[in-house]
């Protein structure tokens, strides 16, 4: 197993969040966490990456290394980048000044030229436009930038952070199909997303969680199939 979480609780301040959660990734998947805004999907990504440290509870990387007691510099050197919720560009760089940014542990400078060229083949729209301010970009061409800049890293985990918020129909698409491209790579990812068919879609196993608690973990062609999954999240099963 790539990742496991056990019995994980994340407090702010007096208020607990993640009440015990359990859940596991294995090498080469694509698994998403879906729920309502407030359920604590965010906070579990962040947990993972070491953003917010948890009150109980802990999280192994490949079954033995203990990520909760890691610095969230130490946890990117390990392999595991996150691509966050509202991209969070630097808009006063460039696209490239960005990218580079990406690789900020790795002194590989050769490892580095390979990964910005690969991304600037899976995203072309990016390599157009690599001396253009970051924030001057389009929403969809920052959710492009912040998956590459997560990319720069070489991760063997991608957290990805609601990829498809405030995107067109069209542009959801295309960078869930690039999603699946970088998944055949043979990087994992864990997908926190509010487009439950599009994620489920594309993922291979699923959780979902309600204020907090996990509360339904199948294969994800199950939960789309599911009659309370559809009721709630993928508007009736329509």
């Amino acid at each position: 197993m790539l990742l496991e979480i056990k019995n994980l609780h994340v407090k702010y301040g007096n208020v607990e969040v993640l009440h015990g959660i359990d859940l596991e990734v294995d090498e080469g998947e694509i698994v998403t966490i879906l729920g309502a805004n407030g359920a604590g999907k965010s906070t579990t990504l962040m947990a993972i990456s070491g953003l917010v440290k948890p009150s109980v509870g802990q999280i192994f990387f490949k079954e033995k290394i203990p990520l909760n007691r890691m610095s969230a510099n130490r946890i990117v050197k390990e392999g595991i980048t996150q691509s966050p919720e509202g991209r969070r560009v630097f808009g006063t760089l460039t696209v490239n000044e960005n990218l580079k940014l990406g690789a900020f542990t790795s002194k590989d400078k050769e490892k580095n030229r390979k990964n910005l060229d690969w991304i600037y083949e899976l995203f072309p729209r990016l390599e157009e436009r690599r001396e253009q301010m970051a924030g001057t970009l389009s929403g969809g061409e920052q959710q492009m930038l912040a998956i590459g800049r997560a990319l720069m890293g070489n991760p063997k985990i991608l957290l990805l952070d609601e990829p498809s918020l405030g995107l067109a129909p069209i542009l959801v698409k295309a960078i869930f199909a690039t999603v699946a491209e970088i998944n055949k790579t043979g990087v994992t990812v864990v997908l926190v997303e509010q487009n439950a068919r599009a994620a489920l879609k594309l993922a291979h196993r699923g959780y979902v969680m309600e204020v907090g608690n996990i509360v339904l973990h199948d294969s994800a062609e199950a939960l789309l199939a599911n009659k309370d999954v559809q009721n709630a999240y993928l508007g009736g099963g329509k």
